[in-house]
């Protein structure tokens, strides 16, 4: 009877990939590291680690995944806050009718995730990956609460 290599192989293949090696693959995985927030959240966000989570009953379902957040004067606000309304093709008339796909807001004040740059600064909002926002755009309904920290 031969030996069976494939299944080394496989995981060789998803180390060289970096899903296995803590690349940006598996920063996306689901179920990964405890989130920072009471179990009531069912998002959370970490301004201090620039990193959100998905969560049900306080179990981490997707994350944590990479974020930027409100640059110095449009700064994030921290607190408990609930999904208010959701717009998958929502365009910023604010500013200058910059799109923002996969939004979800859950402050009076226009604050959302959505999928934005994860280079740059927002004027508050969440920005998420592609990938990312269509996962919290699909998963987070009205009345969910969303919880930032610092």
């Amino acid at each position: 009877m031969g030996t069976r290599k494939a299944p080394a192989l496989t995981v060789a293949a998803l180390v060289a990939g970096g899903v296995l090696a803590g690349g940006a693959l598996s920063a996306q995985a689901t179920g990964g590291s405890p989130s920072p927030c009471q179990a009531s959240a069912k998002a959370c966000v970490s301004l201090s680690t620039n990193q959100a989570w998905l969560q049900d009953n306080g179990k981490t379902t997707y994350g944590p995944v990479p974020t930027t957040s409100g640059k110095p004067g449009s700064e994030t606000p921290q607190g408990v806050h609930k999904v208010l309304w959701k717009d998958a093709d929502h365009v910023s008339t604010e500013f200058n009718n910059a799109p923002m796909p996969n939004s979800v807001f859950f402050t009076k004040t226009g604050v959302a995730f959505h999928e934005g740059s994860l280079e740059q600064q927002s004027n508050g909002c969440i920005h998420l990956s592609t990938t990312a926002a269509k996962r919290f755009f699909d998963t987070l309904n009205p009345g969910d609460e969303v919880q930032v920290v610092k």
